[in-house]
């Protein structure tokens, strides 16, 4: 079976501020904000979200389709999802726009500044989840064009295929009743801890509230795990083990893919939020969001030392 990742397709420009923007950055003076900050490390890498979380899932095993729209630019990106084994088949191409591009500028403390060019994704309301295709069992709307998110939830909808609502970096897009409207569509959702906020204040409801019309609600909490609400309790997931911390860009993707690996599988929470906790300690070891590798018999093994039991 396969899972549909609908979202967005990037090139990550990654930049390394080695000092912390607290330093740089007066709360007082943030209304005449002017700051520049010299990036001396500097790289082009693959990402977006779909693309992240689709490689993550096919290093577990599983077949990730991704559907995007992408620009003339994308031909580079092409030839890697090949070298990977991923499918371009629902990946439509606009020869008039870029493919989505990010500017990332990380600093010491993990905090990140981004500026987000989304290029052809503005268009992905011209893809449609497929429905002659009985092998999708499960799907992901991740950030990606505001028409093509609300689009996909209505048809993933329409043929009864149950979706993980990821809105990530596209919530200010939505206000309080559109993103209530998503929520009723899920299956399940996940956020991160300031998403979970920002959630909460435009929805007007409470995580316990907001889970309740959710199968489950997943919250990362970086560093400190990250919590799954579902049936009327809270199960707490520990954070996996970091051998070392070079950059945490893409960390929730993994982490991402990994629910969608418990989720196909049909672990329960306990260790499928184990399995994405640990898919992000392994992608923060590493530059870029689509540079790390391993076998499944290697992470069976490192999951085992993280936790004290096997899946």
């Amino acid at each position: 079976m396969s899972a549909l990742i609908c979202g967005s397709m990037a090139y990550d420009t990654i930049m390394v501020f080695h000092d912390k923007f607290k330093h740089h950055i007066l709360p007082e003076k943030v209304h005449i904000l002017n700051v520049s900050f010299l990036v001396p490390v500097l790289r082009r890498e693959f990402g977006g979200c779909a693309g992240n979380i689709a490689y993550n899932l096919n290093l577990l095993g599983e077949e990730p389709l991704i559907m995007a729209v992408v620009g003339h630019d994308f031909e580079p990106y092409s030839q890697w999802l090949n070298q990977n084994g991923l499918s371009s088949q629902f990946i439509h191409v606009l020869d008039n726009q870029y493919t989505g591009q990010a500017y990332i500028t990380t600093d010491e403390d993990d905090n990140q500044i981004t500026a987000f060019h989304p290029g052809a994704m503005s268009f992905s309301h011209l893809n449609a989840v497929p429905t002659n295709n009985n092998d999708i069992s499960i799907g992901i709307v991740s950030p990606d064009g505001k028409d093509g998110m609300q689009l996909h939830a209505e048809q993933f909808v329409e043929l009864d295929i149950p979706f993980i609502f990821d809105p990530g970096q596209g919530m200010p897009m939505f206000n309080g009743a559109e993103l209530l409207k998503f929520i009723d569509q899920a299956t399940w959702m996940t956020l991160n801890d300031y998403e979970s906020e920002l959630m909460q204040e435009r929805t007007g409801l409470s995580l316990e509230q907001l889970a309740e019309r959710v199968q489950a609600l997943i919250i990362t909490l970086g560093s400190k795990g990250s919590k799954i609400y579902t049936q009327g309790r809270v199960i707490d997931i520990p954070a996996a083990q970091v051998n070392s911390l070079n950059d945490p860009t893409g960390c929730g993707d993994a982490y991402r893919a990994g629910l969608l690996y418990g989720l196909m599988n049909e672990l329960d929470w306990e260790i499928t939020g184990r399995i994405a906790s640990l898919l992000g300690a392994i992608k923060i070891e590493h530059h870029g969001t689509q540079n790390h590798h391993f076998d499944m018999d290697s992470f069976k093994q490192r999951y085992h030392e993280n936790f004290g039991h096997s899946f």
